[in-house]
């Protein structure tokens, strides 16, 4: 009987185990609800007595949320040991009053001055051995493990007080994490620990870093430092590891951080942080703990881009789009935790925006499937470093600025159309057959980027040309890691994947075989996971799968670009030009021109089982040839596509269609003239919205 008993608590434990180790982040929001919005507050920046006037108003303007201490570390807990609730606890009262749910925060990115002046080795430690110091926001170090462990003690405390509290939504971890190079003693340390959990020997880092070249082979992982960035030639495996290794640091310390609160949390709560999108920052996929992961999104900040002479006033499209297609795939939900509501301060020119634009861009959240759009921020700072920074209301603090008031046109304009949402709504046949992956890995970018060969070589630009083509297409996109069930997919892009394994091979030849359509690029397969060549002709591995060999690369001069002729039409390119041996099965689909190789091929094609494998060894100039590759794959494919001006994106949620306009003009929309339109129309102006159903 003991012994059954014993089991039985077994079961209901595995049990409970697996329902916080596997939550469905979807339940967090109910599909009715289609997308909330909130804004921050920072109670403690303003006097208590117009706390209650703000939430009203917070509450008029329709907003449904707030989001309280991201950086109230030094209010939270004013000594050491000393912690402090009551003015949060009235904020909260406050805001659950006027029927705002709460987002609550850890403050880990602005550490009190008390805590770093006893103890300061807390503080980064740069290269050239100064510190950073108190008075800013991210200086200390995720790598000291005082800092990591005071920290997470003061998030016990928090979750203990607000774990159990149903006015509180959702959990964001930190702020805008962000990886750091640390290289005070205790990094130090923990750098050569983490190598030799990775390496076990000292005679495996060798072999993995190449040190029999230039005479740098360790004895002992002792001997092992931090990478020196700025001194020249240095081991360039040592320093991909030393990227590796600060990325595992950023995200074990948010999952530690989310540990700490599912410890105390009712299942209700979310747990999320807000990523900037900077793609290649490792850490963004890495905190498998977290319930889904958010964005922060700024578009106009002083970068003259966009379409058209005042293009910089809405910002270019893809900034969100991407950031959309990136952050979803992860975990099948996301939010947008920062859209500006208007000006900035810290851009080098801070424009405002066009009137329209932020309207704009939350729909364009929307339109990717984000759960919740937040702004940063409700009230105007009248002192600190963000000074002009817009709020929801300007200085006074109750008038809103022309991005608070459309932040309140989109927030009425959802609430419409949640009258109009069918449970069960699919999208339609057409888009979803456009669905394309595009495999990614942050390891590629950082070792091409840091091999480049060529300063005509960009990483980031040479995916954008698939991604732009596909977006044009009116293509839905995810971007993938390598976790992924492939199958998913008809057809997958792996852009410049430079290092791979055999066994990452194979799994490609399985998708393409089943019926995958798979399309690899130039700079694929080069090199090892270790950032090495292959003792083998250039990209040996992926020969059998290409159905071709790679006879040499060329890299040309700016100044005399030359020619890929496909299908008739001229392409120019420079950067990055592989001179292909096809089998003899294998289709030809663009040579080179105007070279001493003319005539060879640069493109080709062929079937592999069910499916099929494209490869395309060059990278053009403008991405016009990349866009023609992919059209014509897709053409024999039968999947129907769109040719969607420039700055005109359309996408699909939920049963809804929704178009944005980034363009300079206004545009036509390429639909059945049945569909209903709830907002907008067949014509589409510059910042302009339609939204329809078919």
């Amino acid at each position: 009987m003991k012994k059954l008993s014993v089991l039985f608590y077994l079961f209901i434990a595995s049990i409970l185990f697996m329902q916080a180790s596997d939550r469905d982040p979807h339940q967090f929001f109910p599909d009715k609800d289609l997308s909330l919005v909130g804004v921050y507050y920072y109670p403690e920046h303003w006097e208590q007595s117009e706390w209650e006037r703000d939430f009203k108003q917070i509450k008029d303007l329709g907003f449904e949320f707030v989001h309280f201490a991201e950086f109230a570390w030094a209010q939270i807990e004013p000594s050491e040991g000393v912690y402090d609730f009551a003015w949060l606890d009235k904020a909260v009262d406050l805001a659950d009053k006027n029927g705002l749910k709460v987002i609550m925060c850890t403050s880990t990115a602005t550490p009190p001055v008390w805590l770093v002046r006893k103890y300061p080795e807390v503080l980064i430690e740069r290269e050239d051995g100064t510190k950073w110091d108190h008075g800013s926001r991210q200086h200390p170090s995720v790598s000291n493990t005082f800092f990591r462990e005071y920290s997470l003690k003061t998030i016990d405390k928090l979750a203990q007080h607000y774990g159990k509290d149903t006015r509180i939504i959702g959990w964001q971890l930190d702020n805008e994490p962000r990886v750091s190079a640390d290289y005070g003693q205790v990094a130090q340390q923990r750098f050569r620990d983490w190598l030799k959990n990775r390496y076990t020997t000292i005679g495996a880092l060798n072999k993995a870093w190449g040190t029999a070249f230039w005479s740098q082979v360790y004895s002992d992982f002792s001997e092992v430092n931090i990478p020196r960035m700025s001194q020249q030639f240095m081991n360039a495996h040592q320093k991909l590891d030393f990227k590796r290794f600060i990325t595992d640091e950023m995200a074990s310390f948010l999952d530690d951080q989310t540990r700490v609160i599912r410890k105390y949390s009712i299942p209700q709560q979310w747990i999320t942080t807000n990523y900037i999108p900077e793609y290649s920052d490792g850490h963004v996929r890495k905190s498998d703990e977290l319930d889904f992961h958010s964005y922060t999104r700024y578009m106009v900040f002083g970068e003259n881009y966009g379409i058209g002479r005042k293009g910089y006033r809405l910002g270019p499209v893809e900034r969100i789009a991407k950031a959309n297609d990136f952050f979803r795939p992860i975990d099948g939900v996301y939010g947008v935790m920062e859209l500006q509501p208007g000006q900035v301060n810290w851009g080098q020119i801070n424009s405002q925006p066009l009137p329209g634009a932020v309207r704009l861009w939350l729909w364009h959240v929307f339109a990717g499937g984000s759960k919740f759009a937040c702004t940063y921020r409700y009230r105007q700072p009248i002192y600190g470093t963000e000074l002009y920074h817009y709020g929801i209301v300007g200085p006074d603090g109750v008038t809103p600025t022309p991005g608070g008031l459309e932040y309140s046109e989109f927030i009425k304009e959802i609430k419409q159309l949640r009258k109009e949402y069918k449970t069960g709504a699919k999208n339609p046949e057409s888009y979803e057959k456009r669905r394309t992956a595009i495999l990614f890995n942050h390891e590629n970018s950082w070792e091409m980027e840091q091999n480049k060969q060529t300063t005509e070589w960009d990483t980031e630009r040479h995916i954008d040309k698939y991604y732009d083509a596909l977006k044009n297409f009116g293509a839905p996109v995810d971007f993938i890691d390598e976790r992924t069930d492939f199958s998913k997919y008809t057809t997958m892009i792996a852009p410049a994947y430079e290092m791979l394994d055999k066994e990452s091979v194979e799994r490609w030849r399985t998708y393409a075989e089943q019926g995958g359509n798979l399309i690899l690029t130039c700079r694929t397969g080069h090199k090892t996971r270790n950032g090495q060549l292959w003792e083998a002709p250039f990209a040996e591995p992926i020969y059998s799968l290409i159905g071709a060999k790679i006879d040499f690369y060329d890299l040309l001069q700016p100044s005399t670009p030359d020619q890929i002729v496909f299908d008739g039409k001229r392409y120019d390119w420079t950067s990055w030009g592989e001179i292909l041996i096809p089998d003899t099965d294998t289709q030809t689909w663009a040579a080179y021109e105007g070279d001493y190789y003319a005539g060879r091929p640069a493109i080709i094609t062929h079937r592999l089982g069910k499916g099929t494998v494209t490869y395309v060894g060059v990278d053009s100039k403008d991405g016009e040839m990349e866009k023609a590759v992919l059209k014509k794959l897709y053409g024999q494919l039968n999947i129907p596509l769109l040719d969607l001006a420039p700055g005109l994106h359309i996408e699909y949620r939920d049963g809804f269609g929704i178009a944005v306009n980034y363009s300079d003009k206004t545009l036509s929309l390429p639909l059945n003239p049945n569909v209903k339109y709830i907002f907008g129309g067949k014509e589409i102006k510059t910042a302009g919205v339609s939204v329809w159903k078919e």
